[in-house]
């Protein structure tokens, strides 16, 4: 059966294409709540191709740090500010050959991956190489109602993040530095957003950073005080480890955040 080619989702209405060469594209979010910035960046980023510039504007009262944590979650480079602008706080960046973070408020599950493979930063979905079996497990489980689609299965109540935003072939090419700054990121994302549970995909991560013994399965150590939930690896070099096993890890940690 043909892997389906996932869906761009729509551009956002605030998006604005250069007004000249050379000049960078502009992302008016000062409107928009802080909780719903990440959806909607993840939507400029699909919709933008990699090294666009892009002049992000959001609401003065948004702290620095939240605001550089959703610049580096975006998987976008942060190139100047952010600066104070007409009552605004902006921002410029760069897009990176990367994923962006599909995460909001009322996640029942959020997926942490290692990083993005360069095919998965092409298409713009995690997971998104035919052979790996994150996808087909994830609808067994019954965590996302379409094939791909990270903002349906947002909408679902499963968002998507990872440790390291650097696109690799290998996930062991993620330096040490690399997990241990994405883990303090992602850490701060679950102190904000509050999932029910975090299933960290791939148990090299999590021994990396917090436990080098650790086996799947929940994990007596909680991540920003919300239960952690460790599988095996979904890439189809993983061939020990079945489909039906992935499912029902999935399915477990999809229980754990209930």
């Amino acid at each position: 059966m043909p892997v389906p080619v996932p869906v761009t989702p729509s551009a956002p209405d605030t998006l604005a294409a250069p007004s000249r060469a050379g000049a960078p594209w502009r992302l008016d979010a000062t409107d928009t709540d802080p909780e719903a910035l990440p959806l909607l960046f993840h939507r400029a980023h699909r919709n933008l191709p990699t090294g666009a510039r892009i002049d992000v504007a959001v609401a003065p009262e948004l702290p620095d740090d939240l605001l550089v944590d959703l610049v580096a979650g975006a998987g976008w480079w942060r190139q100047d500010g952010p600066t104070d602008a007409g009552g605004r706080r902006v921002v410029r960046v760069e897009r990176r050959h990367t994923l962006a973070d599909s995460v909001g408020p009322g996640m029942r599950l959020l997926v942490c991956g290692i990083n993005p493979s360069p095919y998965s930063a092409d298409v713009g979905v995690g997971y998104g190489r035919p052979g790996n079996r994150y996808w087909p497990a994830a609808l067994a489980a019954g965590i996302a109602p379409v094939d791909r689609d990270p903002v349906a299965a947002l909408a679902a109540g499963t968002g998507m993040t990872d440790f390291a935003k650097r696109a690799t072939a290998k996930a062991t090419e993620v330096t040490r530095a690399e997990h241990e700054e994405g883990f303090a990121r992602v850490t701060r994302l679950v102190a904000w957003l509050r999932p029910g549970a975090v299933c960290f995909v791939g148990l090299s991560g999590w021994r990396t950073v917090v436990d080098r013994l650790a086996g799947p399965g929940v994990q007596p150590e909680p991540i920003a005080g919300r239960p952690a939930y460790v599988m095996p690896s979904t890439s189809g070099l993983n061939a020990r480890t079945p489909p039906a096993e992935l499912a029902r890890h999935l399915a477990t940690a999809w229980d754990l955040g209930g």
